[in-house]
């Protein structure tokens, strides 16, 4: 099984067990740490709307819970056609886990839609080394 394999269906086991009463649009996400981990998540709504949390984010927390702090690659899965990016906010929490050069493959129920860079979704970003102590 390859590594997008592996995360497809991480993220669509996630993505079964979404939170979604009022979108109805469900998302699951999953990472592969450098050892190999793979750490999924969902997106769980809530009535006062900005209060949700992404599917990316979730999978990020599982992934700080279990100890790790790196992001080799991320799979976002979504429903309909068009491409199911991660959300800006959801980006720069990438970004803090994982290099530039970190695949983000998007996929929706059919499999792998497309492949970026986190680098071609967030150019020119803001992340730890421009904090590094000089």
């Amino acid at each position: 099984m390859t590594e997008v394999d592996r995360l497809f269906e991480a993220a669509r086991a996630a993505q079964a067990r979404a939170y979604a009463p009022y979108s109805r649009f469900r998302v699951g996400a999953a990472v592969i740490t450098p050892a190999g981990t793979v750490f999924a998540g969902c997106n769980v709504e809530n009535a006062a709307y900005p209060v949700g949390t992404c599917a990316e984010a979730g999978a990020i927390s599982a992934m700080v819970a279990a100890g790790e702090t790196r992001i080799s690659a991320i799979l976002v899965l979504g429903d309909g056609e068009a491409l199911v990016t991660p959300c800006g906010a959801c980006r720069q929490r990438i970004r803090e886990f994982a290099a530039p050069d970190a695949p983000v493959h998007v996929a929706g129920p059919g499999g792998l839609r497309r492949s970026f860079t986190l680098e071609e979704l967030l150019p020119s970003s803001f992340g730890p080394d421009n904090l590094a102590p000089r």
